[in-house]
């Protein structure tokens, strides 16, 4: 069975963007717009979204819809805004954006947190994936962007609860890739290393909830652990050329890391023996012995319910 072509038609391509209010959807988004696309951008907040299409350039083609990938009922209402949007074609590129970042020692994270860590980033990433592939398989081209992570790769401390949901995505992403390949359709994953975004002041919300755990004098170093990693960053704008690449390659590559010397960082840390890699993330993050508070400093406090 031959494959059909992935070869864009004379119309522009129609890009819908998962968390577009802010950070990298917001940027991939306007980007786009700029390059001709016919961009529909979406996220759960009204006012970003009409300041977002506000912000277009002129003459481009920016629509706006809400949608929150948690909710089913959402998803199907979106579905049917661009329908109507692109008289009935549907998209041609989904760019799986949407997430967030929890931050916080894993046995100390209650249930119902970590749940809503996994609904966001993994299930609400397949569930608007089942949405818009019909339309792509009946068409037999398409392409689904997920946005993964560097630390999708690799673990850093207290941010386990996000990193395994992006180990998630890389693995959905593989599988996918294998399953909608013979139907015309390409997966993507962008790998970003540290982004300058609004992302990590979301994710820092939930430290003070660990100050009084055992973990609490490394977390109350969160800050320079953070000054420390944002060092290395850079800005949202080189995820979007990455997107960009991703959406206009004809043969796409499986994985795009960004910015370029990620690249460099996973190689040298996949030949570092695992337990000189182990100390180094431990020293970096203060998860030393000297420093841990014991349990006679918690002052009574007791271990979280797990809720």
């Amino acid at each position: 069975m031959s494959r059909p072509s992935s070869q864009p038609s004379s119309r522009p391509h129609i890009v819908l963007i998962t968390g577009a209010t802010a950070g990298i959807g917001r940027t991939t988004a306007l980007h786009l717009a700029r390059h001709g696309y016919h961009v529909i951008a979406t996220g759960r907040r009204t006012a970003e979204l009409d300041a977002l299409r506000a912000e277009a350039p002129a003459g481009a083609r920016l629509d706006t819809t809400v949608l929150d990938v948690t909710s089913t009922e959402s998803i199907a209402r979106a579905v049917a805004e661009v329908d109507r949007l692109t008289d009935g074609h549907g998209v041609d590129v989904l760019v799986n954006n949407a997430g967030f970042g929890l931050v916080g020692p894993l046995t100390e994270i209650p249930d119902g947190e970590l749940r809503r860590q996994y609904d966001t980033n993994v299930f609400g990433l397949m569930a608007v994936t089942r949405a818009f592939v019909p339309a792509m398989r009946a068409r037999g081209r398409g392409r689904i962007v997920n946005v993964s992570s560097m630390g999708g790769k690799m673990t850093f401390p207290f941010m386990g609860a996000y990193n395994s949901t992006k180990y998630a995505v890389e693995s959905l992403s593989d599988a996918l890739r294998y399953e909608l390949a013979p139907l015309g359709l390409d997966v993507v994953l962008i790998e970003p290393g540290v982004i300058h975004t609004n992302f990590a002041d979301t994710s820092m919300k939930s430290v003070p909830a660990y100050q009084d755990t055992i973990y609490g004098p490394a977390i109350a170093k969160a800050d320079q652990l953070r000054a420390r990693m944002e060092a290395t960053g850079v800005g949202p704008e080189v995820v979007a050329r990455a997107i960009h690449k991703a959406i206009r390659r004809r043969r796409p590559a499986a994985r795009y890391v960004t910015p370029w010397y990620g690249r460099v960082v996973m190689g040298l840390l996949a030949v570092t023996p695992t337990r000189v890699r182990d100390a180094a993330m431990r020293k970096m993050s203060f998860l030393t012995a000297s420093t841990l508070a014991q349990p006679d400093q918690l002052h009574g406090a007791t271990v979280r319910a797990q809720s």
